[in-house]
């Protein structure tokens, strides 16, 4: 960082940094971008912020993320109970909503399985899964994960956490790239691995 820069900006060109897809240099040209424009961008963003750090909550049935508990989508009767859709992370779910083709309901497992980054089942959202499963209402459960090799692992292992419950659990077609992830995925290309899903 230029050693010109106030603490407050350095604070600021540190935090961005840590954000998804911002290095060094790419946080030292939004922090100057936002001080530049600091009553249309920066206080803007700076309330945005607060705001949803006050109202912003996990939802205690499927993990999303809003601002009430149950979320809208749980809390929406219109949806299909039946059908439970399991994704790895919020953004995978918003991209299933994007695509539009989904009416059912979802949970979040919070991550994915990985023996390398020492992440076991008992750090996912995998027991709560596993008692919604067992519900009477439910007849399947879509396991929508990435086509990675700790996606793989974790369906594979959810398929059979699942298989005593009287449930269908099917996973999306092949029509997701290896190593895709949904939150890359155009919409039509999501709408169609939904509708060719099959066994898991």
């Amino acid at each position: 960082m230029a050693s010109s820069a106030g603490p407050e900006i350095e604070r600021l060109i540190a935090l961005l940094g840590k954000l998804p897809g911002l290095g060094p240099r790419s946080a030292r040209r939004a922090a100057l971008s936002l001080l530049k424009r600091k009553d249309q961008l920066l206080v803007p963003l700076a309330n945005a912020m607060a705001e949803a750090a006050d109202r912003v909550r996990v939802c205690s049935s499927c993990g999303s993320l809003d601002t009430r508990d149950p979320c809208a989508i749980c809390a929406d009767v219109g949806r299909d109970g039946a059908l439970i859709c399991v994704v790895e992370e919020v953004g995978a779910l918003w991209a299933m909503e994007r695509a539009g083709a989904f009416r059912g309901r979802y949970h979040v497992l919070g991550g994915l399985l990985s023996a390398l980054d020492g992440v076991g089942p008992e750090a996912l959202r995998v027991a709560p899964l596993v008692a919604r499963a067992q519900d009477e209402a439910v007849r399947e459960v879509i396991l929508a994960l990435p086509a990675t090799v700790d996606g793989q692992t974790t369906a594979h292992y959810l398929a059979d956490r699942l298989a005593h419950a009287n449930v269908a659990v099917t996973s999306l077609a092949r029509g997701v790239p290896v190593g895709g992830d949904l939150d890359w995925l155009d919409d039509g290309t999501i709408a169609q691995a939904l509708r060719a899903r099959r066994p898991a």
